[in-house]
C-alpha cells in the first residue's frame, strides 16, 4: 500500500508526455505564416497611405495648367477657278465663237464646256490646230446629274496632244432623248465608248455608224450607270425572259441571304445561284 501512494520520481518516463504539450500548443497558436501576412498587410496599407500622400500634396502644389490650343480647322481642299485667259480658250473662243460656253481649272487641269448642237465643229477644230493638235481620243465617258432635270447627262470628252504632250477636258450637257452627235467622223475610236455610254447611260449619238448596247444584252431594260436604277438585282422582262421562274420560298430565301451580306448574290451570277437553287444545292455551306 505504502509503494502505490509514493510519487513519481522526477526523472521517470512518465514525466515526458507532460512536458512537451503546452510546447507544442504555444507553437501552434503563432505560426509564421500568421505573422508574414501581418507585415505584408502592413506594408501594403504603408504604400497606400504614402500615394494618397503624394496626390494631395500634388494637387495642393500644382499650377493650372495653360488652356488647350482651339482646334485647327482643315484647309479647304483646292477648287475649280475661271480658265477665261488661258490662250487655248481664247483661241478656240476665236474660232468657234459661241461653240465654247466656259472654261474652268482645276488642279492643272482644263476643262471648256461646248454646245451640244457643235461638239463635232469644237472637236475637229482641237484636232487640226496648228499650235497644239489635239489628235488622240484618250476617254469618252458620262455623268449623271439626277437633279438637272433639263439636261441630266454630261458627256466628258478626254483629248491628248501627242506632240505636245497636253491634255483638254470637253464637256457637252444633253438629255438621253435629245442625245448629242456622234464624233466618230472625227475620231473613229469613238465608236465603242459611245456605244458603251449609251448602253449604261441611255444617251443617244446621233449618226453614229452601229448604234448598239455593247455590254448587256439587245432586250435589256434600263440602263444600270444611271443614278436612279436599283443597286441590287431586279425582275424584269429580261430575268423572265432567260431566267428559271423562282418559287416563293427561294424568293424569300434570295431576300435572306442578301439581309446577311452574302455577296455571292450581289455578283452578275444570278442565273449560277438560280440553277443551284433549282437543284436543291446549298448555296453556302452551312455553319457547323
Amino acid at each position: 500500500m505504502a509503494q502505490e501512494s509514493k510519487p513519481p520520481e522526477s526523472g521517470s518516463p512518465t514525466d515526458a508526455p507532460a512536458e512537451t504539450a503546452p510546447r507544442d500548443q504555444a507553437s501552434a497558436a503563432t505560426p509564421s505564416s500568421v505573422s508574414a501576412d501581418a507585415e505584408k498587410d502592413a506594408q501594403v496599407e504603408a504604400a497606400k497611405a504614402r500615394v494618397a500622400a503624394a496626390k494631395l500634396e500634388a494637387q495642393k502644389t500644382a499650377a493650372p495648367g495653360a488652356p488647350k490650343p482651339p482646334v485647327k480647322k482643315k484647309d479647304e481642299g483646292p477648287k475649280p477657278v475661271d480658265a477665261s485667259n488661258h490662250p487655248l480658250f481664247k483661241r478656240l473662243k476665236d474660232k468657234c465663237g459661241y461653240a465654247v460656253i466656259e472654261a474652268t481649272e482645276f488642279l492643272g487641269q482644263l476643262s471648256i464646256r461646248v454646245e451640244r448642237e457643235r461638239i463635232v465643229e469644237v472637236c475637229e477644230t482641237l484636232k487640226s490646230d496648228t499650235e497644239k493638235p489635239f489628235n488622240y481620243l484618250s476617254d469618252l465617258t458620262c455623268v449623271h446629274y439626277p437633279d438637272n432635270r433639263d439636261a441630266p447627262f454630261e458627256v466628258v470628252y478626254n483629248l491628248y496632244s501627242i506632240s505636245k504632250n497636253e491634255r483638254v477636258r470637253l464637256k457637252v450637257a444633253t438629255a438621253s432623248a435629245d442625245g448629242v452627235e456622234s464624233v466618230t467622223s472625227v475620231w473613229p475610236s469613238a465608236d465603242w465608248p459611245e456605244r458603251e455610254v449609251y448602253d449604261l447611260f441611255g444617251v443617244v449619238f446621233r449618226n453614229h455608224p452601229d448604234l448598239r448596247r455593247i455590254l448587256l444584252p439587245p432586250d435589256w431594260e434600263g440602263h444600270p450607270l444611271r443614278k436612279d436604277y436599283p443597286l441590287e438585282f431586279v425582275e424584269n422582262r429580261w430575268t423572265e425572259n432567260h431566267l428559271p421562274e423562282f418559287t416563293e420560298v427561294q424568293k424569300e430565301q434570295l431576300e435572306q441571304r442578301r439581309a446577311y451580306g452574302l455577296e455571292i448574290l450581289s455578283m452578275p451570277q444570278e442565273r449560277e445561284v438560280r440553277e443551284l437553287f433549282k437543284s436543291g444545292k446549298e448555296v453556302m455551306p452551312k455553319d457547323k
